[in-house]
């Protein structure tokens, strides 16, 4: 039997239980008993990453505290912003805590592009900019409106509007990547894949939340 698996989830819930599909699909399972034991703590009631940071992580802290007196082994969140507190939710459980940011730029690295470009919120760029530094890429980044757009299309999704609308932006917003030089696209908060596959991109599209459900699998499985 392998290790219990704690998600602290609800940012938003669209991404946190399309995360645990994809957790399920990548699990090699054959029968039930097979599948990771997940304890999912969807709470979408986390204060704002961007606006309320510090009442942000310490509900994030006794989150990751719940999950470990419920019975979690191991940790995970798929929210890419809200990695800023990682500290916290390791210190707060002291349990491991399987980190998306680090997952993820991991495998941009390993894919050999060297200018990667990164669709986030502001927090979340920032985070994947200074990671993939340490691993010697570059990050290419929207400029002017186009870094508003990102939000508005994913706030859409946050709003349950994933059609045609925000679809064709956030195509178009990893074209401008593209344009501007990116060998690589990271999806880099977990509503941008709910809207552009691998197949709306010129270049690799590298997942993070299909990074992270396969580190959360070989992890726990």
């Amino acid at each position: 039997m392998g290790r219990v698996l704690g998600v602290l989830g609800g940012m938003g819930p669209a991404a946190t239980t399309a995360f645990m599909t994809r957790v399920q699909a990548l699990t090699p399972a054959t029968r039930d008993e097979d599948h990771l034991h997940m304890l999912v703590d969807l709470n979408p009631h986390v204060p704002n990453r961007h606006t309320e940071p510090e009442a942000a992580g310490r509900m994030l802290g006794e989150m990751a505290a719940r999950l470990r007196d419920m019975g979690a082994e191991a940790l995970a969140m798929p929210c890419n912003t809200a990695h800023a507190h990682a500290g916290t939710i390791r210190a707060a459980s002291g349990l491991p805590f399987i980190d998306m940011i680090a997952e993820t730029a991991d495998a941009a690295a390993a894919g050999g592009a060297r200018r990667i470009g990164v669709l986030a919120t502001p927090g979340g760029e920032a985070l994947y900019a200074e990671a993939l530094a340490k691993r010697g890429q570059e990050t290419v980044r929207l400029e002017g409106a186009d870094r508003d757009a990102v939000m508005a299309a994913i706030f859409a999704v946050k709003a349950g509007d994933v059609g045609s609308g925000p679809r064709g932006e956030m195509r178009r917003l990893a074209g401008a990547l593209v344009a501007a030089g990116a060998e690589a696209v990271i999806a880099g908060c977990t509503e941008v894949p709910l809207l552009i596959g691998a197949g709306d991109v010129a270049v690799p599209l590298v997942d993070s939340a299909e990074v992270l459900a396969a580190a959360c699998v070989k992890a726990c499985a």
